[in-house]
């Protein structure tokens, strides 16, 4: 298997056209003739992942959050972008990036996310020519926002949420857009939410959402994410066989939630 391969169907399960104008996608180092036989999937290379990624041999790391993320002047030792990148390009490591294209994508983070809460007749959350940003969709049977927070945690395997709102305030539409969603909250309002769900937000957003009169769930960036690249990791396994295909075990939220 080459590089090209993999790149062709992760473009494919995640269109570039799809990421944001700002984003960073796509293959950001390696050489697309490249042999790839291991790869690991991670939400952001940290140390601790690029260390993981090194020692497990892997040609390929599929990183939601980019790296490089911001053009780069200089490329030394001097700064942790530039150490974690000299690491990888010695150990022959190339890195991928989807980022918001697999947050936008048909089968990406937001679409889950909204499935996993049980919603029907989910839509972007604002719409594109072919799709659009985060999700939309209603609960067959309207739930309290603290049974929905509850059903959330339990989806996501966390302990705790915050919450913007009376918890027994009824729920029946949700907006979803994972990560840092608020810049999306006029957008949620728009579409007659009642609530909307990201993994963080300002705090003037939070006021913005109360005095409007929209509940928030914030599940934590890593949280909200996280689930989407050891999903994204099963896919490629099944479509790759032959390659030993793992989500990165050292990655860590990086907020201890009391």
């Amino acid at each position: 298997m080459i590089l090209a391969d993999l790149c062709d169907f992760l473009d494919a399960l995640a269109p570039l056209r799809l990421a944001a104008d700002w984003d960073n996608v796509g293959l950001l180092v390696g050489d697309r003739l490249q042999t790839v036989s291991r790869m690991m999937t991670c939400l952001t290379v940290t140390p601790a992942v690029a260390a993981e990624a090194i020692r497990g041999q892997a040609d390929l790391v599929v990183t939601h959050h980019p790296l490089p993320f911001r053009p780069l002047k200089r490329l030394t030792t001097d700064e942790p972008t530039g150490r974690l990148l000299l690491d990888l390009i010695r150990a022959g490591v190339s890195i991928y990036s989807p980022h918001t294209a697999l947050d936008s994508a048909a089968q990406g983070i937001n679409q889950q996310l909204a499935e996993g809460l049980g919603l029907v007749e989910i839509q972007p959350l604002v719409p594109a020519d072919d799709l659009g940003a985060g999700r939309c969709g209603r609960l067959v049977q309207a739930q309290t926002l603290g049974q929905v927070a509850a059903r959330l945690k339990q989806f996501l395997k966390i302990g705790n949420v915050a919450a913007v709102g009376d918890l027994q305030r009824p729920i029946k539409r949700i907006g979803i857009a994972c990560g840092s969603g608020g810049e999306l909250l006029d957008a949620a309002i728009a579409a007659r939410c009642d609530l909307f769900l990201t993994g963080e937000a300002r705090l003037h957003t939070c006021y913005e959402a109360e005095a409007r009169g929209i509940a928030l769930l914030l599940a934590g960036h890593y949280a909200s994410e996280r689930f989407g690249v050891e999903k994204l990791a099963e896919i490629l396994g099944g479509q790759f066989p032959s390659l030993a295909t793992w989500a990165s075990r050292d990655e860590r939220d990086p907020l201890t939630w009391l």
